[in-house]
């Protein structure tokens, strides 16, 4: 049995049950007997942020009330595919997703919501609705199959640069303190993230490490652990939300923007996904990556492209997703290897006991660890619709199980070299390319729109959106126009410097 008395959310240590578990009764409770004095309701728009409707507790029958039937908004300033002549929505609390908000000098309790139409059902378009649906059809379509996932969220930290014990230029790497600045805003991000029900893996300095015009620029690095994709999709909106609010406490700049300089990493969302079944990780078998994992990087191999549309959405992106800077370009994978589009990491499958071996007197280890598997999608940046990308990744995997010859277009995507070095040069071109721009990224997203619309999943009218958006930035160019004018892309990062 699971002891909820030391979970840093507070609702489940007092509740004394898991998150998914909670009823209207138990936020009632948790209102009434922690003295909470507001509440709020929190809901991504099209923008990528979280929106905020404040309420205050003013009567037990008002909070019943605002807990069953939600509230009004007007859906028109939300996102841009709804009309204003009927833009009404309601939005209605999902109980799994409170918190007490850490920032609130009132006491506070927060919670996410779903969005419903004027005949009180899901809004088919948006994006948290999306991801529901996508992953209905996957279990339904791969026989029962869960789709799961987890984010690796990185952030540049800026300040006035105090000359001390300077880290080596994109050395950065799990580095520590004192070379490292800002490690301590790293953990009380976590605890304050891990507070919100997040499940987080780990955190760490990343190779990102410059100083320009006496500022500091550390990349730091939240790795979450894998749960179902509604659940990830959900702790990463509130990570990103968590780390700017502290930032802005602490009056320290933080950007999660793709790129905000030529010649330095940038930064990325990777996404890890696993295929669960009963309990079981489905994507390795007798210690090495299974059918099943095979197809489902095949899916992604084949839409690929359009996958940026969800997941690069601003020019600054594909700045990122240029060679040389552990970012993908072409559309291919491989064990271990940081070159490609989609990596299977390391997965504790050598069957040895390396726990043993590195502490002589402990008692020999007999951890199952084949549900650490993953494999890991790493054009992402954190401009995405995190509810849109993980569901277009969820339709990709899902249609990898449909592609008859999902197996040979695996294989034939496979790679065991660093594509980026010039000896590879004829095996590289051999494979797709990424799209360049946001242009190039709406026009796939439109000529692969079918996938996406299958089994009603993604709305016509969002994908319309979408596409209208990414050609709207008209930054086909942007690359050499930069190269012509590098002042250029100081105003670009400026302008995307908040994105997402």
């Amino acid at each position: 049995m699971m002891n909820f008395a030391y979970s840093p959310n507070k609702v489940v240590s007092y509740l004394k049950k898991p998150a998914s578990q909670f009823t209207k009764e138990d936020i009632i409770r948790f209102i009434r007997e922690n003295d909470i004095k507001m509440v709020n309701f929190m809901y991504p728009a099209e923008d990528t942020r979280l929106k905020t409707l404040n309420f205050v507790i003013n009567s037990d029958e008002y909070l019943d009330t605002i807990l069953s039937c939600g509230e009004r908004v007007d859906g028109s300033s939300l996102f841009s595919f709804i009309e204003a002549a009927g833009s009404d929505l309601y939005v209605i609390p999902r109980f799994r997703t409170a918190f007490v908000d850490p920032f609130a000098e009132i006491p506070t309790l927060t919670m996410l919501c779903s969005f419903f139409n004027k005949d009180g059902q899901p809004l088919e378009s948006s994006p948290e609705y999306t991801l529901t649906k996508a992953c209905k059809a996957f279990k339904e379509v791969t026989g029962g199959m869960e789709f799961h996932a987890m984010g690796e969220l990185e952030y540049y930290v800026i300040a006035e640069d105090d000359e001390m014990f300077p880290a080596k230029d994109q050395k950065g790497y799990h580095e520590s303190a004192p070379f490292s600045k800002f490690g301590q805003f790293r953990t009380e991000c976590m605890y304050l993230i891990a507070s919100t029900g997040a499940s987080i893996k780990y955190g760490h300095n990343e190779v990102g490490n410059f100083t320009l015009e006496g500022k500091v620029y550390e990349q730091n690095e939240i790795e979450f652990l894998p749960v179902p994709a509604e659940e990830a999709a959900d702790q990463l909106m509130l990570a990103k939300w968590i780390i700017r609010n502290l930032g802005y406490k602490y009056g320290l700049s933080v950007t999660f923007a793709p790129k905000i300089t030529v010649g330095k990493a940038g930064s990325g969302m990777h996404v890890h996904m696993r295929i669960v079944k009963d309990g079981k990780n489905m994507m390795i078998e007798n210690g090495v990556l299974s059918e099943t994992a095979r197809k489902a990087i095949a899916g992604m191999m084949v839409l690929a492209p359009s996958i940026t549309a969800f997941g690069n959405k601003v020019p600054t992106s594909y700045l990122r997703l240029v060679p040389h800077q552990e970012a993908p370009t072409n559309i291919c994978w491989g064990d271990r290897n940081r070159s490609v589009l989609v990596r299977v990491p390391l997965g504790w499958t050598s069957k040895t006991d390396m726990c043993q071996a590195a502490n002589p007197y402990e008692r020999p280890s007999l951890m199952d660890t084949t549900g650490k598997q993953t494999v890991e999608m790493r054009s992402p940046d954190a401009s995405a619709d995190i509810y849109q990308l993980l569901a277009s990744l969820c339709v990709a995997v899902r249609h990898g199980f449909e592609m008859p010859n999902a197996l040979e277009v695996a294989e034939k995507c496979y790679v065991d070299v660093d594509i980026h070095k010039a000896e590879y040069k004829d095996k590289v071109a051999a494979l797709k390319q990424l799209p360049d721009s946001c242009v190039s990224s709406a026009e796939t997203l439109d000529s692969q729109r079918e996938y996406f619309e299958k089994y009603d999943i993604f709305s016509p009218k969002m994908i319309d959106g979408v596409i209208a958006r990414l050609k709207s930035f008209e930054d086909r160019d942007l690359r050499d126009r930069i190269a012509k004018n590098p002042d250029l892309m100081l105003e670009i990062v400026r302008t995307f410097y908040h994105c997402g």
